[in-house]
């Protein structure tokens, strides 16, 4: 399950040392760590990062088959988390040192900063061959995030993106070592934290409003 440290300035939630899949338990806890960060006062940025294999592999799609009744609810609760990102009023940071596949490399996108490992693992939107379409809250936040070219390669092909390719491609702002992608994501956020507040709010609120409003809109999530 996800932890929170703090490092000065700099909360780190480290989401698991697994798939780290969005299991409503693993939500509930994302939220209630975002809710301390949120509380906290003075310069402060966040970090999102986890351990081994995976940053995330998004849905949990075990959980989903056996509560297929609550698929709207769960959407719900899952573009919840992309919004209150997206808006979060300090700078956030993806560290992400392992595969970020699915609704797990849309949450990077959610992030002001995405930091990645360069060698190995993999960034990548694999629904076009899962059979999943995208919601339109996914689709907004991935349109929003993306240079129109690479959005499209990226929604219509399912193409696995390398840490040096996400680069080129502008996916991530960074492709550093293995050992490297945790600190410099914490780096990268210290050197932002004094920004946090009420303006940087206002701003990305403002900057989101059309793809915030989507994400938080729960009378039809799937479309």
């Amino acid at each position: 399950m996800p932890t929170l440290d703090r490092q000065d300035a700099v909360f780190v939630l480290d989401l698991g040392d697994g798939e780290n899949r969005f299991h409503p338990d693993w939500l509930a806890s994302v939220n209630d760590a975002l809710d301390e960060v949120e509380k906290a006062e003075g310069p402060r940025a966040l970090v999102t990062a986890a351990t081994g294999k995976f940053y995330s592999n998004g849905l949990d799609l075990e959980w989903l088959l056996a509560h297929g009744a609550e698929f709207e609810s769960y959407a719900s609760s899952v573009h919840a988390l992309f919004a209150r990102l997206l808006a979060l009023p300090l700078p956030t940071v993806a560290a992400v040192q392992g595969h970020a596949f699915a609704a797990g490399a849309m949450v990077t996108l959610a992030h002001d900063v995405r930091v990645m490992r360069a060698d190995r693992g993999f960034w990548c939107l694999p629904e076009v061959d899962i059979n999943i379409p995208f919601t339109p809250g996914m689709s907004a936040l991935i349109q929003s995030r993306l240079a129109p070219r690479v959005a499209h390669e990226a929604m219509v092909t399912g193409r696995r993106y390398g840490g040096e390719a996400a680069l080129a491609a502008g996916i991530v702002d960074q492709a550093v070592a293995e050992d490297a992608v945790r600190s410099t994501a914490v780096e990268t956020a210290a050197a932002l934290a004094g920004k946090a507040g009420d303006t940087l709010g206002t701003i990305k609120a403002r900057m989101y409003a059309p793809v915030l409003s989507v994400l938080r809109d729960t009378t039809n999530p799937l479309g």
